[in-house]
């Protein structure tokens, strides 16, 4: 075996092509039937993403079927095979276009796949990306065994940005990282190997990713020089690999950056200089990486320099670096994670659910129309429950983008199984009657429900220099959902999780089965053994893993869950409490504002309450507490079980790595149900109705 076969053996069983793991299909009657209509191909044109499409379907059909396709010399004909290009290429050679396709509305990245029972499957789009998806979305259909004989699919994506932000330092860290060290940076510098990164543009482009940020959002001293001359030529190097595969380059930057690098002595951005001195940058830039996407800023948050230096505002800062990138086409993406982090624990009349809701529905309709608000899906920070940010539907003059988080801060950080597709799902099905019935988040962040020019999703990177990207190979499944959510907001959490299930494990139907029922249980699994009814916040400070419930209780941040000998919950209520619920429209306002109405699941983060207090269940909110931590427990054990019934099925390899993890994660779920449940019994002084053991 050739050092290059060993390597490749070693990618497959560790992970590392992830779902797109083109096996040699073992069924005669399939390959056959598959290889019929496969045999030969022709992708047209001459672009760096048309040669990646052509490539990559060429040597999935290679692997998959035995035979290596024959390029085809024409366009018409009634042979078998499949033609693929632009609507401009097709008209370019004269070919027939089947008049029902209705091309022109395809928009920049749709397209058709059509096909008779006789001649060749047809790949049509507005695009060369569109392209690359249609090719794509070809191969899913034959990884997950799905009929090709007859096809009429049309394919547009709801969102029209689709990104990944990665929170990467150039020494070779990532913040909140726990897949290993970052495949773009090490020791200050921009790695020289881009192997790596090619295969991730890969990975992303087969699931409809356009744009990437590669650098921590806390931008610190090395990466504000990302932008400077000495960095430029390998940033484009960089952006030139993600370019083949259909994906722009966006980098976050330092709001201070005219003072840090250009020899400024402020960064007012109302200060003719500082206008001017981005304007240049944008010039700089553009000259070495001509399809920059544009800024990612997070500014005023955590102690990150902003316009509130210089008594400015959002809107100020934010339009001064959009008209710098304006004449190039460029975005400013900035983040609404804004909030007093140097609150008085004493004062219960602040409330950093609040905050951003404050901070920019005042500002709706005074941003340019390249920025982008990045608003989180909660109001918090990424918890395993909490309410929709009441900025969807609240803001309905200014483009918006919702951003989640696939890397498991405060939900396991990979260590656990939790399978984030159904609460992103929730989120983005959440109706704001913002517009009356109907307004929902996922219409609010594309753009539709208020016809807003830009919009879409984006979502915290989860990969690192790990075999396997993710640490855990399950974890590989919320980079997968969230790409394709991004694409369609109504696809199911199942549908998913299935899809990822075949693509990545292969066609046995019992380990299908059994995975996708561990990823589907996965989230209320962790979320019973952890923070109870919407509380949220009980982990360590700083690395947020493991139980702490106090941690956070006295603490400078501002998220806490006031639990006394009497009871326990935020007043988040307009009658009594800090009024928060009021930033929601009606009926979503009275539904929380009530304690009748509100949802259990989120009870805790909107009213405080009695231990005795029953919920709907008929349950008290002590005895929830108990049951669902032994509960999650026994759960949490039983994936270890389900996942060893499927091991002759799991290549040898991924088995290890990812019971490893269940078996931890078992034990780590006695220590959450322990702490938390001795924490509860010993402030309510209510014991467990059946007496187990609590200490």
């Amino acid at each position: 075996m050739t050092t290059e076969q060993h390597d490749r053996q070693d990618k497959r069983n560790g992970g590392y092509e992830g779902w797109l793991r083109y096996t040699h299909i073992e069924d005669a009657y399939k390959r056959e039937a598959y290889s019929v209509r496969c045999s030969q191909l022709q992708i047209m044109g001459e672009s760096p993403v048309i040669h990646t499409a052509r490539t990559e379907l060429a040597a999935a059909l290679d692997t998959m079927l035995g035979a290596k396709p024959r390029e085809m010399n024409g366009t018409g004909g009634e042979s078998f095979g499949i033609i693929g290009g632009t609507i401009d290429s097709f008209t370019r050679c004269e070919a027939r276009i089947p008049e029902d396709c209705h091309l022109d509305e395809l928009g920049e990245d749709g397209y058709v796949i059509q096909a008779e029972e006789t001649g060749p499957i047809w790949l049509f789009a507005a695009s060369d990306n569109g392209v690359l998806y249609a090719v794509y979305h070809l191969l899913r259909l034959l990884q997950t065994d799905q009929p090709i004989g007859k096809l009429s699919i049309r394919e547009t994506p709801v969102n029209g940005l689709r990104m990944l932000d990665h929170w990467d330092n150039m020494d070779g860290t990532i913040e909140r990282g726990y897949a290993g060290n970052s495949i773009f940076f090490r020791d200050n510098r921009i790695v020289a190997d881009r192997d790596r990164i090619r295969d991730y543009a890969r990975l992303l482009a087969s699931v409809g990713i356009n744009a990437v940020a590669i650098n921590n959002v806390n931008v610190h001293r090395e990466e504000t020089k990302l932008i400077t001359e000495p960095l430029l030529p390998d940033v484009a190097k960089v952006a030139d690999v993600f370019g083949a595969y259909g994906i722009r380059l966006y980098l976050s930057v330092n709001f201070a950056s005219p003072i840090e690098i250009g020899g400024l002595d402020t960064a007012d951005p109302l200060h003719p200089d500082v206008s001017a001195w981005w304007r240049a940058k944008a010039k700089d830039i553009y000259r070495y990486v001509p399809t920059f996407g544009g800024y990612v800023v997070k500014a005023d948050s955590e102690f990150r320099p902003g316009p509130f230096t210089y008594g400015r505002n959002h809107a100020d800062g934010a339009n001064m670096l959009a008209d710098a990138l304006a004449p190039f086409g460029g975005h400013v993406i900035w983040r609404c994670f804004v909030y007093n982090c140097l609150q008085d624990w004493r004062d219960r009349s602040t409330d950093r659910a609040r905050a951003a809701y404050d901070h920019f529905k005042p500002l709706d309709g005074q941003f340019r129309d390249n920025v982008l608000l990045q608003i989180k899906n909660g109001p918090m920070d990424f918890q395993v429950r909490e309410p929709v940010s009441p900025l969807f539907g609240g803001l309905s003059r200014t483009n918006q983008l919702l951003e989640l988080q696939i890397t498991q801060e405060y939900t396991g950080q990979q260590r656990h199984l939790c399978y984030l597709v159904p609460q992103w799902k929730e989120a983005l099905d959440f109706d704001t009657f913002a517009r009356g019935e109907g307004s929902t988040v996922a219409s609010a962040a594309s753009g539709a429900l208020f016809g807003t020019k830009l919009g879409g999703m984006a979502a915290v990177s989860n990969v690192g220099d790990d075999s396997c990207w993710t640490g855990h190979p399950l974890a590989q499944a919320n980079l997968f959902g969230f790409a394709r959510l991004a694409w369609n907001p109504a696809l199911g959490a199942e549908e998913i999780a299935a899809e990822w299930t075949a693509m990545t494990f292969g066609a046995d139907p019992e380990a299908q089965r059994v995975i996708t029922d561990m990823l589907l249980d996965s989230l209320t699994i962790y979320e019973s053994y952890t923070a109870p009814l919407g509380v949220g916040w009980m982990v360590n400070p700083g690395h947020h893993y493991g139980p702490n419930v106090d941690g956070y209780e006295y603490s400078k941040w501002g998220t806490y869950h006031f639990a006394d000998c009497n009871g326990i919950g935020v007043d988040r209520t307009v009658r009594s409490g800090t009024g928060y619920t009021g930033q929601y429209a009606l009926p979503q306002y009275e539904r929380y504002e009530s304690l009748e109405q509100c949802p259990d699941e989120l009870l805790l983060f909107f009213h405080h309450v009695p231990y005795t207090h029953k919920l709907k269940s008929g349950k008290t909110v002590i005895q929830h507490i108990y049951d669902t931590r032994f509960e999650g427990t026994e759960r949490a054990a039983m994936l270890v079980t389900r996942w060893d019934s499927i091991k002759r099925s799991i290549d040898a390899e991924i088995y290890r790595l990812v019971r490893e993890r269940l078996v931890q994660q078992a034990e780590h779920a006695k220590e959450w149900r322990d702490v938390l449940n001795t924490y509860f019994c010993r402030k309510s002084g209510i014991a467990d109705e059946l007496g187990r053991t609590i200490y």
